[in-house]
């Protein structure tokens, strides 16, 4: 031993008891829960009866489908970015505004994590969704845009 060492005896085999102890306590609690778990809310239904209807859910606000085949905060955010460029696009010739519908379009694509294939391969979707979410401010846009709709604007989507 080196100097001012001590040696205790004793204390690993102390130590590994309360550690073996403590490690049955948990797997005992574990296995109580998991026994209790399983219990499930209530007696299975008798054989030859129906069980209860499952609980209502209610939908959360912005998850519905619109035609298109987005969300509607998918489709509410799109309106809202097409309506912010409005006085933009009323300002500047139609070619800089299809710069900047395409521009739009393309970071909202992004943005929503949606496949930009789908678009390129069917470039009418974002009428479909801007006449189904906001007709108002899609016929704002195509007026200022000067195009018969939003799909003629779109370059290479």
């Amino acid at each position: 031993m080196f100097m001012g060492q001590r040696h205790v005896r004793g204390t690993g085999r102390r130590r590994l008891a309360a550690m073996a102890a403590g490690t049955v306590a948990a797997g005992t609690v574990a296995a109580a829960a998991v026994v209790t778990g399983c219990a499930g809310p209530g007696p299975a239904p008798a054989p030859g009866t129906t069980a209860p209807p499952a609980p209502a859910t209610t939908a959360v606000p912005g998850t519905a489908l619109v035609p298109g085949g987005v969300t509607e905060a998918q489709a509410a955010q799109l309106c809202t970015d097409l309506e912010g460029q409005l006085q933009s696009w009323r300002t500047y010739t139609p070619t800089i505004g299809k710069t900047g519908l395409n521009g739009l379009v393309g970071t909202w694509i992004a943005k929503n994590n949606l496949n930009a294939l789908d678009f390129l391969q069917d470039r009418g979707r974002i009428d479909v969704i801007t006449t189904a979410a906001c007709p108002g401010i899609r016929q704002e846009a195509v007026t200022a845009l000067v195009i018969p709709d939003l799909a003629s604007g779109l370059i290479g989507f």
